[in-house]
Protein backbone atom coordinates (compact mmCIF):
# COMPACT_ATOMS: atom_id res chain seq x y z
CA UNK A 1 0.00 0.00 0.00
CA UNK A 2 1.20 3.47 -0.72
CA UNK A 3 1.58 6.15 2.16
CA UNK A 4 1.21 9.43 2.26
CA UNK A 5 2.03 12.19 4.73
CA UNK A 6 -0.52 13.91 5.73
CA UNK A 7 -0.55 17.35 7.24
CA UNK A 8 -3.58 17.48 10.18
CA UNK A 9 -4.52 21.18 11.90
CA UNK A 10 -5.88 20.62 15.31
CA UNK A 11 -7.59 23.09 17.58
CA UNK A 12 -5.67 24.61 20.48
CA UNK A 13 -6.88 21.89 23.15
CA UNK A 14 -5.78 19.06 21.73
CA UNK A 15 -2.81 20.50 20.84
CA UNK A 16 -1.76 21.46 24.40
CA UNK A 17 -3.31 17.81 25.07
CA UNK A 18 -0.94 16.12 22.78
CA UNK A 19 1.69 18.53 23.36
CA UNK A 20 2.42 19.38 20.07
CA UNK A 21 1.79 22.36 17.59
CA UNK A 22 -0.56 23.73 15.10
CA UNK A 23 -0.28 21.09 12.76
CA UNK A 24 1.29 17.38 12.50
CA UNK A 25 1.92 15.56 10.01
CA UNK A 26 0.85 11.80 9.52
CA UNK A 27 2.11 8.89 7.45
CA UNK A 28 -1.55 7.55 6.32
CA UNK A 29 -1.89 4.56 3.85
CA UNK A 30 -4.74 4.65 1.38
CA UNK A 31 -7.28 5.02 1.17
CA UNK A 32 -6.78 8.68 2.92
CA UNK A 33 -10.31 8.95 4.51
CA UNK A 34 -10.98 10.96 7.98
CA UNK A 35 -11.46 7.66 9.57
CA UNK A 36 -8.01 6.86 8.17
CA UNK A 37 -6.42 9.63 9.32
CA UNK A 38 -8.43 9.87 13.29
CA UNK A 39 -6.60 5.93 13.25
CA UNK A 40 -3.14 7.44 12.79
CA UNK A 41 -3.52 9.68 15.33
CA UNK A 42 -5.06 7.68 17.90
CA UNK A 43 -2.32 5.03 17.51
CA UNK A 44 0.25 8.00 17.24
CA UNK A 45 -1.14 10.36 20.15
CA UNK A 46 -2.97 7.87 22.68
CA UNK A 47 -3.59 10.72 24.79
CA UNK A 48 -6.12 11.80 22.02
CA UNK A 49 -7.94 8.50 21.69
CA UNK A 50 -11.77 9.47 23.05
CA UNK A 51 -11.64 13.26 22.27
CA UNK A 52 -11.95 13.62 18.43
CA UNK A 53 -14.66 10.67 18.62
CA UNK A 54 -15.94 7.93 20.97
CA UNK A 55 -14.43 5.29 21.34
CA UNK A 56 -17.21 2.76 21.24
CA UNK A 57 -18.78 3.94 18.18
CA UNK A 58 -16.54 6.32 16.51
CA UNK A 59 -19.01 9.18 15.51
CA UNK A 60 -17.36 12.42 15.82
CA UNK A 61 -17.28 14.83 18.88
CA UNK A 62 -20.49 17.02 18.40
CA UNK A 63 -18.52 20.29 19.38
CA UNK A 64 -15.75 19.24 16.40
CA UNK A 65 -15.58 19.91 13.32
CA UNK A 66 -13.33 18.27 9.70
CA UNK A 67 -12.48 20.49 7.09
CA UNK A 68 -10.92 19.48 3.42
CA UNK A 69 -9.85 21.91 1.29
CA UNK A 70 -12.11 24.81 2.95
CA UNK A 71 -14.82 22.39 2.66
CA UNK A 72 -16.80 20.99 5.74
CA UNK A 73 -16.80 17.66 5.60
CA UNK A 74 -18.22 16.80 9.11
CA UNK A 75 -21.30 15.49 8.06
CA UNK A 76 -19.97 13.15 5.12
CA UNK A 77 -19.58 9.01 6.04
CA UNK A 78 -15.79 8.88 7.68
CA UNK A 79 -14.51 6.54 4.85
CA UNK A 80 -14.95 9.34 2.16
CA UNK A 81 -12.27 9.24 0.25
CA UNK A 82 -10.33 12.69 0.89
CA UNK A 83 -9.31 15.05 -2.36
CA UNK A 84 -5.41 14.68 -3.73
CA UNK A 85 -4.52 17.83 -2.33
CA UNK A 86 -4.96 16.26 0.97
CA UNK A 87 -3.17 13.31 0.42
CA UNK A 88 -0.54 14.72 -1.33
CA UNK A 89 0.20 17.12 1.87
CA UNK A 90 -0.84 20.57 -0.15
CA UNK A 91 -3.76 21.21 1.89
CA UNK A 92 -4.41 19.81 5.45
CA UNK A 93 -6.99 18.50 7.00
CA UNK A 94 -8.60 20.45 10.00
CA UNK A 95 -10.25 19.65 12.97
CA UNK A 96 -12.02 22.42 14.25
CA UNK A 97 -13.82 23.50 17.52
CA UNK A 98 -16.96 23.96 16.90
CA UNK A 99 -18.39 27.67 17.93
CA UNK A 100 -21.36 27.17 20.22
CA UNK A 101 -22.74 30.04 21.87
CA UNK A 102 -26.37 32.28 21.68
Amino acid sequence: MTCHSVRVTLPYHLQNLARVGPEIILQVEEPVSPDAILDVIEREYPMLRGTIREHVTKRRRPLLRYFACGEDISHLPTDTILPDAIAAGREPFMIWGAVAGG
